[in-house]
């Protein structure tokens, strides 16, 4: 059974699906089953970090970073999306994000976003939550 908001992806043609609606099937692309992802939590020894960070900008509004280290944003090398998420996964910002952007996501309705997830195209998925 699926979860609402639990994102697959095909190890042979690299789609990446999130579940809107939940359901008892099992997920299939490329006719093999899709592979659950599960966000790391803790970066171990890399150079530059992976797990979403909530903080304020200068005039007080939340801004979800990648990282307490800024991550690269080159081309072999970058955050596909950053998604912040409510605890009871009723609510959802997402913001896509290619080389040469800033990894950041300035969050519109920050009083109801309590976890984030990013993707990087190397490292996979990434969690952190607000404090």
């Amino acid at each position: 059974m699926t979860q609402r908001l639990e994102l697959y992806r095909c190890s042979v043609c690299g789609n990446l699906v999130q579940v809107i609606l939940e359901g008892q099937g099992e997920l299939v692309c490329c006719g093999e089953p899709m592979k659950l992802l599960n966000a790391q939590k803790e970066d171990e020894g890399k150079t530059e970090k992976h797990v979403p960070v909530f903080m304020k900008d200068d005039n007080g509004n939340d801004i979800i970073a990648v990282g307490s280290t800024p991550h690269p944003m080159e081309e072999n090398h970058y955050i596909m999306f950053i998604e912040a998420i409510s605890k009871d996964k009723n609510k959802l910002e997402l913001r896509y994000l290619y080389p040469g952007d800033e990894a950041k996501f300035f969050v519109k309705d920050q009083d109801f976003l309590d976890f984030a997830y990013e993707y990087c195209n190397l490292h996979g998925l990434w969690e952190g939550k607000r404090d």
